[in-house]
C-alpha cells in the first residue's frame, strides 16, 4: 500500500471494494414487512411515502385529508401513500481532525470511508438506496438516499472530496441534529465515527434518531489510543506542535488507558440502552473482517 493510501482515500479503493461486499453477510432486522429490495425487514415508522392526492372517498381515513388541496379547490382531498420499494440507507462518515490519525494500518479517516463503501455497496446489491452525510470540524454534507451505482458513486465522491466541506462549525450534537433532520423514519442508519464530543446533548439527538431508525455505531480507532507503548519516552507531532510522551509513569499508562476503556463501555451501554448495534474496528484490522 502506498503512503497516500494511508493517510487519504481514493475514488478507485472506494470502487473496488465492491467485489469484497459481495461477500459480505450483513445482518438484517426482524422480520415484519416484505420489501422489493431482495430481503424482508423491520421498519421503525410507517415505511410509506406520498404519492398523490385524489379526491375523498367514503371509508378514507380522515387523517390523510389533505387541508391545503381541500381549501385550494373547494372539495375534500385525501393523499394517498405507497410502500417503500427500497429501504433507506444512511452512513455518516466522521471525517474530523482527530479521524486523521494512526499508528498503523491507515488513517481513521481512511478506515471510515472503506467501512462506508462497503456498507454501500452491500446495500446497494440488495436494492437499497443509498445516502450519506460526511463532516469534519468546517462543514457538514448531506446526501439524500438514491438508487443505484449512481447514488453509491455520488456518496463516494464527497467521500473523496471532504475538504470543499466550508460551511460552518460542525460539533457532533450538530450535526446528530442534522442527521436527525435528515434520516427518515424506517432508514437504516450507520454512524461511522470516534466519537469524541459525545456529550449528553449529542445522545439525546442519538435517542430521537433511534426511536425512528435502525442505528449501528461503529467505533474506529488506533491502538495507541487503546493502550500507549512500552516504556519509553516518544515524540509525536501534527507538523505545527510537539508533545513528548513519558510512558515511564505507570500510574498516567494506567490512567490513559482507562480513559479509553471507559469511553468504550459508555459507548455500549449507549447502544444497549437505546438498542443500538455497536461495533468496533481497529485502524490495523481489514474493514471486511470487522464488519463479518
Amino acid at each position: 500500500m502506498q503512503v497516500n493510501d494511508r493517510v487519504a482515500v481514493s475514488l478507485p479503493t472506494l470502487v473496488n471494494l465492491a467485489r469484497t461486499a459481495a461477500g459480505l453477510k450483513l445482518y438484517r432486522s426482524k422480520i415484519r414487512a416484505q420489501q422489493s429490495g431482495g430481503y424482508v425487514s423491520r421498519y421503525k415508522g410507517r415505511g410509506m411515502e406520498f404519492d398523490e392526492t385524489r379526491l375523498y372517498q367514503p371509508g378514507d381515513d380522515i387523517r390523510s385529508i389533505d387541508w391545503r388541496v381541500t381549501a385550494r379547490t373547494g372539495k375534500t382531498h385525501t393523499k394517498l401513500y405507497r410502500e417503500e420499494r427500497e429501504r433507506p440507507v444512511f452512513i455518516s462518515v466522521d471525517y474530523r481532525a482527530s479521524m486523521q490519525f494512526a499508528t498503523r494500518g491507515v488513517f481513521k479517516a481512511v478506515q471510515a470511508a472503506k467501512l462506508a463503501a462497503l456498507l454501500a455497496w452491500t446495500a446497494q446489491q440488495h436494492g437499497d438506496r443509498i445516502g450519506g452525510q460526511v463532516f469534519t470540524e468546517k462543514g457538514c454534507r448531506e446526501l439524500k438516499p438514491q438508487n443505484g451505482k449512481q447514488g453509491v458513486l455520488r456518496f463516494f465522491n464527497s467521500l473523496v472530496h471532504s475538504a470543499e466541506l466550508q460551511q460552518e462549525t460542525a460539533s457532533l450534537p450538530r450535526v446528530l441534529t442534522r442527521l436527525t433532520q435528515h434520516a427518515r423514519p424506517g432508514s437504516l442508519v450507520y454512524i461511522i465515527s470516534d466519537f469524541r464530543g459525545l456529550d449528553q446533548q449529542a445522545e439525546l439527538f442519538l435517542a430521537k434518531l433511534a426511536r425512528h431508525c435502525d442505528v449501528v455505531l461503529i467505533l474506529v480507532f488506533d491502538w495507541l489510543e487503546r493502550q500507549l507503548p512500552t516504556q519509553g519516552r516518544y515524540r509525536f507531532t501534527d507538523q505545527n506542535k510537539d508533545l513528548v510522551v513519558d510512558t515511564g509513569d505507570r500510574h498516567k499508562v494506567m490512567q490513559y488507558q482507562e480513559k479509553f476503556n471507559q469511553h468504550y463501555l459508555h459507548l455500549e451501554r449507549l447502544g444497549n440502552k437505546l438498542n443500538m448495534k455497536f461495533m468496533q474496528c481497529s485502524t490495523g484490522q481489514e474493514p471486511a473482517d470487522s464488519l463479518r
